[in-house]
């Protein structure tokens, strides 16, 4: 293969990672969003407050994207070969994905649990954490490959 082709491998695998992450923190952040605007339902027929810390856990699955990101600029400036930069970031951001996917689920599961109780929010917070820890995995692994 020439070296052209090879970059453009590499630089369609550095695409992928972020592309990969950013569609699994929209789905994510959508299904996390959904439960919050719930979860503020209820409480305003209710007439209570609504909770403004859910916006906090809607917003979890964002950082998945930062770490396409941070993978997608290190797989741009590597010399190795394109073909398993574009395997790497392909794998590496489906990773990602399954990450953030998930994670608005948890998030959104917290939402309806806290907008109903006030109650919690901490508890929730840390199993979104915990998700976000197979994210960090794939960027840590994935830097580790490069």
């Amino acid at each position: 293969m020439n070296v052209e082709l090879l970059k453009a491998l590499a630089m369609a695998g550095g695409y992928a990672a972020v592309a990969l992450a950013a569609i699994g923190s929209a789905v994510g952040s959508g299904i996390a969003g959904q439960a919050a605007i719930a979860a503020w339902k209820r409480c305003y027929a209710q007439n209570k407050p609504a909770p403004f810390l859910l916006v906090a856990l809607a917003g979890t699955p964002l950082s998945q994207t930062i770490y396409g990101m941070i993978l997608m600029m290190l797989i741009k400036g590597g010399n190795g070969n394109g073909i398993f930069y574009l395997a790497m970031g392909i794998f590496a951001g489906l990773g990602l994905m399954a990450s953030a996917i998930f994670q608005g689920k948890a998030a959104a599961a917290g939402c309806d649990a806290f907008g109903e109780t006030n109650k919690g929010f901490t508890n929730y917070l840390t199993i979104c954490g915990i998700v976000e820890t197979v994210a960090l995995f794939a960027l840590v692994f994935g830097i580790m490959v490069i």
